[in-house]
């Protein structure tokens, strides 16, 4: 890539695309948005960092636990797996236990990983609970009992929670005394500035944001009640760039940017505009597409074959679209109705091409 702006990426060559990648979900007003660029400009003069905490990592907190109350306390990290990370040592730390239950994709650290290079008895430690199914995950709660330290799940997964099963959730995990962490990297400042857990009314005792927190520039955020965080006291959760002051100024600009602008509204009108579109091209073209994922925030296409969905890809590359082929599509403010419409006919024509 050469640059990005707004919705548009140029490659080495020059060529422009328009984009959904989006920073695999890290772009939520679109790339170099003038706020947060000046904020990021100012904050390297003023130094990068320094032998002390900077003044915006305290303004910052508290902008954060204004728009979202449950973040009673908060610590910054740079990555959303060792903010995830973070969220488990504390649970640890608070219950004095060790087994995790999860679901859905936490970041590449060994405590949620069962690939090679992890040690079998970290391994052990953790297991699955099957998204919206409730009798399957309250019976998985109450069989690690009071082994249990921690349940952290990522509230959306390929479709909407249910009430229900983010109800059992809450209540299974107080009955046994463990801690419930919802992974909202991706589902933050997209579903609403708190996440899923603003949009659908539960909240968790610990938070992880990342990504669109400050557009695009390395920050995430593990946060909640002010008891389980005080245990970093009791620990130790440290990084040398934690609090480096561009990303903190560039998330303070993107909060004051959901503030002044209904961005969120704007991600689900022109995600559900995209999403809609997506579903017709499933019932027009069902022999390469065989369903629709998501949500209008964050969607993406179920493909008949690995080579449908690479074709498609090479496809919509060479007519200007970089659409994600395996996992979610995102979109951003810098996004309007006609792109959007642009898009579905460059889909539409690639999947005639395909078909024919």
């Amino acid at each position: 890539m050469l640059r990005a702006s707004g919705c548009r990426v140029w490659d080495a060559r020059g060529r422009e695309y328009v984009d959904y990648v989006m920073a695999l979900g890290a772009v939520a007003l679109g790339y170099g948005h003038p706020a947060v660029s000046r904020a990021a400009e100012q904050a390297i003069a003023a130094g990068v960092v320094g032998p002390l905490p900077p003044v915006l990592e305290e303004q910052l907190a508290d902008a954060l636990a204004m728009r979202i109350p449950w973040l009673e306390s908060v610590r910054f990290l740079k990555t959303g797996a060792e903010a995830v990370a973070a969220a488990v040592r504390l649970a640890r730390v608070a219950t004095g236990r060790e087994r995790v239950l999860g679901c859905g994709y936490h970041g590449w650290l060994d405590w949620s990983q069962g690939g090679e290079g992890v040690p079998a008895t970290t391994r052990a430690l953790y297991a699955e609970i099957p998204f919206n199914d409730v009798e399957g995950t309250q019976a998985l709660i109450r069989e690690a009992g009071d082994r249990l330290a921690v349940v952290v799940v990522e509230p959306v997964v390929v479709v909407e929670p249910t009430r229900e099963w983010l109800d059992v959730l809450r209540q299974e995990t107080t009955r046994v005394g463990a801690v419930l962490v919802f992974d909202e990297i991706k589902t933050a400042f997209r579903l609403a500035i708190g996440g899923a857990a603003e949009r659908y009314g539960v909240r968790p005792d610990l938070t992880v944001l990342g990504k669109a927190m400050a557009n695009g520039f390395p920050l995430a955020v593990v946060g909640g009640r002010a008891d389980l965080m005080s245990g970093v006291a009791r620990t130790w959760i440290s990084s040398t760039l934690a609090t480096e002051s561009v990303a903190l100024a560039a998330a303070q600009a993107t909060l004051e940017t959901f503030a002044h602008e209904d961005v969120c509204g704007h991600l689900h009108r022109m995600g559900t505009r995209l999403l809609h579109g997506l579903h017709r091209l499933h019932r027009k073209h069902a022999d390469a597409v065989t369903g629709v994922g998501g949500v209008a925030e964050m969607c993406f296409l179920h493909f008949a074959s690995e080579t449908v969905s690479r074709n498609l890809a090479r496809a919509c590359a060479a007519q200007g679209l970089l659409f994600k082929r395996t996992a979610y599509n995102f979109v951003s403010l810098a996004h309007d109705e006609e792109t959007i419409d642009r898009t579905l006919e460059i889909l539409e024509d690639v999947l005639g091409a395909i078909g024919a």
